[in-house]
């Protein structure tokens, strides 16, 4: 858990101390219009539910008013080369993925932006957690024991996940990787109709998100062998991460965050850091992301920049090895 648990780790602690920054030197009639947040994920997914618990607070500190866009779609790469191409004046920002931001430069034949040349990032909004979950016929009960029966039967084991290129695949590749076992994976539109197969007994296996598994790990429905992240999680503290349950090393979270058009000018990234910054940090806001399963990661500008990069060149690694790739 080297790597991205530090990464993550510094994240969260260096946002938070941002917060107690000055709001920044931005010019003093910024911003003087509404300011369109281009979210990257269709209405009703936690990432768009996240945003919209921060507009009214963003819109009260700001003294303009945020206006949503959803526009997904390949990946994130739709809306966040919307924003690539917005002039870089901070009333265009985005809200995008670890995919659109890291592994689709690795998925993808062609991209319509640069991850890290076209964009100014301001900061992570939240980390997101995923679970090995199973079905309760299965004779493993472990992850260890998990990885033996897979060993015994190399090919058999199917893994459901929420989607090809997704963080959920991603975190089912590196597995495989990890544990040096061929699964069979197979894609879903989403992370809760994997879990719905899981429990159906469709699937054996699947690496969903924590809204999708919680009730059923908890009635005994489903079998949780791991968690994906670094630490374990308050909902769910009797499951092991997979790094402590024999995998050391294994980290996957899932983030998304807040990124500018390259260009954009310090100043104002840094008034929309403060102003975002101090809105995860209300501690209402901060239960209901918690209540979805996503924890608020706050970060400066520049470790969030450090921390996008670090997270392509990881998943470039994964996807390589996998020989994964997304057809347009």
């Amino acid at each position: 858990m080297k790597s991205m648990s530090r990464a993550l780790a510094a994240l969260l602690a260096v946002g938070l101390a941002s917060a107690s920054l000055a709001q920044s030197g931005a010019p003093a009639d910024f911003p003087r219009q509404p300011i369109r947040m281009v979210v990257t994920f269709p209405p009703g997914g936690s990432a768009d539910a996240v945003v919209r618990m921060l507009v009214p607070r963003l819109n009260e500190r700001l003294g303009q008013q945020v206006v949503v866009d959803n526009r997904p779609g390949a990946g994130g790469n739709i809306g966040l080369s919307i924003v690539a191409k917005a002039p870089a004046d901070g009333y265009t920002v985005g809200v995008g993925a670890a995919g659109a931001l890291s592994a689709n430069s690795s998925l993808y034949a062609q991209m319509p932006f640069d991850p890290v040349k076209d964009f100014k990032p301001v900061t992570l909004l939240a980390a997101i957690p995923f679970v090995l979950v199973g079905s309760p016929s299965l004779a493993a009960k472990t992850q260890q024991d998990l990885i033996a029966l897979a060993k015994a039967q190399p090919g058999k084991l199917a893994i459901a996940h929420g989607g090809n290129g997704t963080a959920m695949h991603l975190s089912a590749a590196l597995f495989a990787q990890m544990a040096d076992v061929k699964l069979v994976e197979v894609p879903y539109k989403g992370s809760g109709p994997a879990a719905l197969d899981v429990l159906a007994g469709n699937v054996p296996l699947a690496v969903v998100d924590l809204p999708s598994a919680l009730q059923h790990i908890k009635a005994g429905k489903l079998v949780a062998y791991a968690v994906t992240s670094p630490q374990r999680l308050p909902q769910l503290p009797e499951v092991p991460t997979a790094a402590e349950a024999g995998l050391t090393g294994y980290d996957s979270t899932g983030w998304f965050g807040v990124v500018a058009p390259a260009g954009t000018p310090a100043a104002i990234v840094q008034r929309l850091n403060a102003e975002i910054t101090a809105a995860l940090k209300d501690e209402h806001i901060a239960a209901s992301m918690r209540n979805l399963g996503v924890e608020p990661a706050p970060s400066r500008p520049e470790v969030f920049e450090a921390y996008i990069r670090s997270e392509t060149q990881k998943w470039g690694k994964v996807i390589r090895q996998a020989s994964i790739r997304i057809d347009q």
